[in-house]
């Protein structure tokens, strides 16, 4: 897997197209005492046109390590496993990934609480991802 830095966030943003994409899994994993892991496993389509290919579709693995916070909460009137927008962030020496990130509004930035009252949110120390490719039989 792949250590994203704070630095790389833009970037990484800018690869994927998470809006459309699905929610596949979320693993909680117990580590060391009062360790935790949110695993998520992700559809999504590439952003960016590699060499003239159209986007395309990818498993994408994200591992939120040392979670201090998370919520995955089902609405009645939600749509099961659907990411209407997402959005990832750096606060206060940890990551957030909010996978129904709201609008805002014309040079907004999101900020904690932005992230905080989604209902599918987690925040960890370290972010690490990766593409999965799909079995081939």
């Amino acid at each position: 897997m792949n250590r994203l830095d704070p630095a790389e966030l833009a970037t990484f943003a800018r690869r994927y197209r998470f809006a459309g994409g699905r929610v596949r899994r979320v693993r909680l994993r117990a580590g060391r005492p009062g360790e935790l892991s949110v695993e998520l496993l992700l559809t999504v389509r590439t952003a960016l046109r590699e060499l003239g290919a159209e986007p395309r579709p990818v498993r994408l693995r994200l591992r939120l390590d040392g979670v201090e916070e998370y919520r995955f909460q089902k609405r009645p009137a939600a749509a099961a496993g659907r990411i209407p927008d997402a959005r990832v962030g750096y606060f206060d020496g940890q990551f957030f990934v909010n996978l129904d990130a709201w609008g805002l509004g014309p040079g907004e930035t999101p900020k904690v609480h932005d992230f905080r009252a989604s209902d599918a949110y987690a925040a960890g120390r370290e972010l690490w991802w990766e593409e999965i490719e799909p079995k081939r039989n």
